[in-house]
């Protein structure tokens, strides 16, 4: 129900799945939502993001108090996420959604893992160092980066 609800984009009837004390956790960023409010705001980017966003489970894990559920998520990226700009580019990751409920059948929280080197790489800002565009970002900022933490670790030095 709630997966289907995400899938047709229907906001109101998302929410309508989260328990008055909502949380939402999307831990490859380390972004933290609590409360129904900042759960909807999550949802209000990500769907502005990925506006054909799909997700295709793969078959829950359901225990007493948790249920796993393993997908896939689909989209095109047309809007602002994470401070990067639309790319247009498609993504499709595999992710693990883990959900706790209320007393009843609300959705307590949902906390998300996924890899978010995956997700860079397939929107074109992160490059594995392994390819040819890796070998020349490593070759420019590796430099860089070292040269930049020599120079702190000096600074920190002789200010003490």
């Amino acid at each position: 129900m709630h997966v289907g609800f995400e899938n047709a984009h229907d906001l109101d009837a998302i929410m309508e799945t989260f328990a008055a004390e909502a949380s939402y956790h999307d831990e490859p960023w380390n972004e933290h939502c609590l409360g129904r409010d900042a759960v909807r705001d999550y949802y209000t980017q990500l769907i502005a993001a990925v506006p054909d966003l799909h997700i295709d489970p793969h078959g829950p894990h359901v225990a007493d108090d948790v249920v796993v559920l393993e997908c896939t998520i689909t989209g095109t990226h047309l809007g602002p996420w994470h401070g990067l700009p639309a790319t247009g580019r498609p993504v499709s990751i595999p992710l693990c959604g883990v959900y706790t409920f209320d007393d009843g059948p609300a959705i307590a929280g949902e906390r998300i893992y996924y890899d978010r080197a995956m997700v860079l790489e397939q929107l074109g800002v992160f490059y594995s160092p392994e390819s040819s565009m890796g070998r020349v970002t490593t070759a420019v900022l590796h430099p860089v980066t070292m040269s930049k933490v020599a120079a702190r670790m000096v600074r920190e030095r002789t200010s003490h």
